[in-house]
């Protein structure tokens, strides 16, 4: 039996804290068990990615605990702030770093460095990564993050039922989307916001302030963290996902949308596009807009609400693209025949 040691950051099931590394991390360890690896979980306490010394000496004596000549997977929210950590122990151990979010650091370079193997969760990574760090390109590989297919949302005449699914932070964009939603005349729309409402307090009571001056506190709703059956329930009660993100290495909350057939209004950030894809047919499922533009945002609100003929086209296009979805079986596959090869 192949064994793998996975070191991730402590809380990866904490409901308060949910995030689309966390998932991954989850479900691959889930998967690899599945397919008759032996996972050895290792979970380290710590601000992550600002560790103190507590958490880099807890992650050098979980590495210190493995045997000589280990595969051992790596969480990038550790991995990358930890090279001096990781290059003793690169000629010891096979190290595989799971880069989730790229952080364009000089010690991040060194740590990607120290890897036999680092997996990337879009080809937009992967491209961003060899292009800003000399990495060899047989080192990098990519393995998308899958998606459960669920039920058919079934959506409203009007199309107003929004949601945004990401932490309150202003990486997400939700003050360009209020400022959006702002200008936005169409009565129909209301706008739940999920997401982790503890990260950034300041931003937060900013945004509740904005909501409140421009008199749309009725038509927002700052619902906090959801998961398991509320979660379900909000995708199951929406017309559209949208998505103001200033930065995504993928967006597994658009797959997440794609996979109940609702359409996707974001900005075209990152792996944002590969996310989204295409229906068989090439049509896309959603409307893309350029980033840090809430005027660009608004204009396809618009377009999405104000027009019947353009949302059922955009339905059609989600739910056929939602056919053509990866699931996690998938992306554990990928992920073992990485961990071979390097065991190899």
């Amino acid at each position: 039996m192949k064994q793998v040691h996975v070191l991730v950051p402590d809380g990866i099931d904490d409901p308060r804290r949910p995030s689309g590394g966390n998932v991954y991390d989850r479900r691959v360890c889930r998967g690899l068990t599945a397919l008759g690896w032996s996972v050895h979980e290792h979970a380290v306490a710590g601000q992550w990615p600002r560790p103190d010394a507590a958490a880099r000496l807890a992650v050098g004596a979980a590495l210190a605990r493995v045997p000589n000549g280990e595969v051992v997977l790596i969480d990038g929210l550790l991995a990358s702030v930890l090279p001096e950590v990781l290059e003793p122990e690169a000629g010891r151990l096979r190290l595989v770093v799971l880069m989730h979010m790229p952080r364009d650091e000089a010690r991040e370079v060194a740590a990607l460095s120290a890897a036999s193997a680092i997996v990337a969760t879009s080809d937009w990574t992967r491209r961003w990564l060899l292009d800003h760090y000399a990495l060899p390109k047989d080192r990098v590989y990519v393995v998308r993050p899958g998606v459960d297919l669920a039920d058919l949302a079934s959506g409203s005449v009007s199309g107003g039922r929004l949601l945004c699914v990401g932490a309150i932070t202003p990486a997400k964009g939700p003050d360009l989307l209020l400022e959006a939603l702002a200008t936005v005349d169409d009565p129909a729309w209301r706008c739940v916001f999920i997401g982790s409402l503890n990260l950034d307090l300041e931003f937060v009571d900013e945004l509740r302030r904005r909501a409140k001056d421009r008199r749309l506190a009725d038509r927002v709703c700052f619902a906090g963290p959801l998961t398991g059956a509320e979660l379900e329930r909000a995708y199951a009660e929406a017309d559209a996902l949208v998505l103001a993100s200033q930065f995504e290495t993928y967006g597994m909350v658009v797959t997440e949308a794609l996979a109940r057939g609702l359409p996707v209004v974001a900005t075209q950030v990152g792996g944002v596009p590969e996310a989204v894809g295409h229906a068989p047919d090439g049509s896309r499922p959603g409307l893309l807009v350029v980033p840090g533009d809430p005027h660009a945002l608004a204009q396809a609100l618009r377009q999405w609400l104000g027009d019947p003929v353009e949302r059922a086209r955009l339905r059609a296009a989600a739910r056929s693209r939602r056919l053509t979805l990866s699931d996690w079986t998938q992306t554990s596959r990928e992920l073992s025949a990485v961990l071979s090869e390097v065991a190899d």
